[in-house]
């Protein structure tokens, strides 16, 4: 139920082409204010209780007509099916309404009045203004929302029930879930539980999950199904016995939700006292050695701050002081993290703020160096010394530079001996080529003086010297 299968399905019904269709007794009026404007008609019954839910990607395919019988339009007479995202607004009003109360392998008929159509307008050429259209429609399957960032089908939701409002939790959020875990049908945790959004790791929330919540409404409750990487990888939870690489579920209820202010809400002075928070707070994660936490928080930091304008002198300063610590730390996690490239552009933002920062240089030079350029990492060293003479792992940094840039060159030298004697091998294989190719002389001298010699008998010297028959015109001997 729910899955992306392709379901079987007996052929369609004899469309109404050719006939003026009339609803018949059982024809249901679906429109939410019960107007008489989607009627629907079940020719085939699907199979199942659950119906597609807004976001889910919906598979039909679809005869259209007018209420005389005249064909406009067919997903059929193109040989695919037709797809699209119900209730995001995509096609008409009556398909978002008719469609979502459909099963799988269902076939209906829907009457649409204009208003639940094209209105007034119509949709010129096909569609005339004030047109009431009959559907014929085959719910074929659907499949849930995908809400990942790459929509590599990682995290997908089924809604259960819809939410309200319009809002949605933003990271740093309060949120309040009911969730229930399944891995193939058994549950394996239910629980209420509170934290904050981004930082659901500390609460035992799994990245797909917070990555869904933050797509929800408040009472909105879906069944969210996560791909390994999004949830426990490859390591599994043996003590519930979750094996590595699972797929698994939740049932999540977003019971309440306090947003966190966003940058934009905040005047000067409190963009400041809460970048001091996030900074504290990103300090005690990393003395945990939680970094990828950590970083999150020094992120926000330089969010805040980085664009902010208008401080005086003191408060500026202040403002500096707390964006190059932000870019600071956000390159200690990284190197933490071993992703160095990410350091060392943090270590260069840092430097463009301070370019005398001695933390920045030995950060970037430690980056440089993890990625393979010891000689702008010895630069960075330097820079240090110059500014610390006394530093001493600023000293041994330059050891290992050197000792890293020798080890380059040598590799460096036999690469280029062993393709010197590369080259050279080819060369002499060409050579020999060529001179197996060369005609043999000594098997061929005999035949030089062929031509010169006509139809001249050979004398007995050169019958007994076959490969030295070197004769003038007149029979003599060549000067040779």
């Amino acid at each position: 139920m729910g899955s992306d299968d392709e379901m079987a399905v007996d052929a369609p019904v004899e469309s109404s082409q050719g006939r003026i269709y009339t609803p018949g007794p059982n024809a249901v009026d679906v429109s939410p204010q019960n107007d008489g404007g989607v009627l629907k008609e079940i020719i085939k019954e699907g199979i199942g209780d659950e119906t597609p839910m807004p976001g889910n990607r919906v598979y039909v395919h679809y005869v259209g007509t007018f209420t005389d019988g005249t064909k406009f339009d067919s997903s059929r007479d193109r040989g695919k099916p037709f797809e699209f995202n119900i209730g995001k607004g995509s096609v008409i009003k009556a398909w978002d309404i008719g469609v979502a109360t459909m099963k799988k392998g269902e076939i209906a008929v829907f009457t649409c009045k204009p208003e639940y159509a094209y209105g007034k307008a119509g949709s010129l050429p096909k569609i005339p203004p004030d047109s009431t259209l009959i559907f014929e429609i085959e719910c074929i399957k659907w499949r849930g929302e995908d809400l990942s960032v790459k929509k590599d089908g990682g995290i997908i939701r089924y809604q259960i029930v819809a939410g309200e409002g319009n809002t949605t939790p933003n990271e740093g959020a309060y949120v309040e879930v009911h969730l229930v875990g399944k891995h193939e049908g058994r549950v394996f945790e239910e629980r209420d539980v509170s934290f904050v959004l981004g930082e659901g790791c500390e609460s035992a929330i799994v990245e797909g999950l917070e990555r869904a919540i933050e797509k929800f409404k408040k009472g909105e409750k879906s069944r969210i199904v996560l791909q390994p990487k999004y949830a426990f990888k490859e390591q599994g939870v043996p003590e519930w016995n979750i094996p590595p690489n699972a797929v698994v579920e939740y049932e999540v209820e977003l019971k309440n939700f306090e947003k966190a202010k966003e940058s934009w809400e905040l005047d000067s002075d409190e963009k400041l006292a809460e970048a001091e928070v996030l900074k504290e707070k990103g300090t005690e994660y990393f003395k945990k050695g939680k970094y990828g936490l950590a970083v999150k928080q020094y992120k926000k930091v330089v969010k805040f701050l980085e664009f902010e304008a208008g401080y005086d002198d003191d408060k500026d300063q202040e403002r500096k002081t707390l964006l190059l610590a932000g870019h600071l730390n956000t390159a200690m996690c990284h190197l933490k993290l071993k992703d160095f490239i990410e350091a060392r552009e943090q270590c260069s933002k840092a430097l463009e703020i301070d370019p005398k920062n001695v933390k920045g240089l030995f950060r970037r030079g430690q980056a440089y160096l993890e990625l393979g350029e010891p000689e702008l990492a010895k630069t960075d060293f330097q820079q240090v010394l110059t500014l610390e003479p006394n530093n001493k792992a600023a000293a041994n940094h330059i050891v290992l530079c050197n000792a890293k840039i020798k080890e380059q060159k040598e590799k460096e030298k036999k690469i280029y001996a062993n393709m010197f004697d590369k080259f050279a091998y080819i060369d002499k294989q060409k050579e020999e080529a060529e001179r197996r190719n060369q005609p043999d002389v000594m098997k061929t001298l005999g035949e030089w003086g062929k031509e010169e010699r006509g139809d001249r008998e050979l004398s007995d010297f050169e019958k007994e010297n076959p490969n030295i028959v070197m004769l003038s015109g007149s029979g003599e001997f060549k000067n040779m």
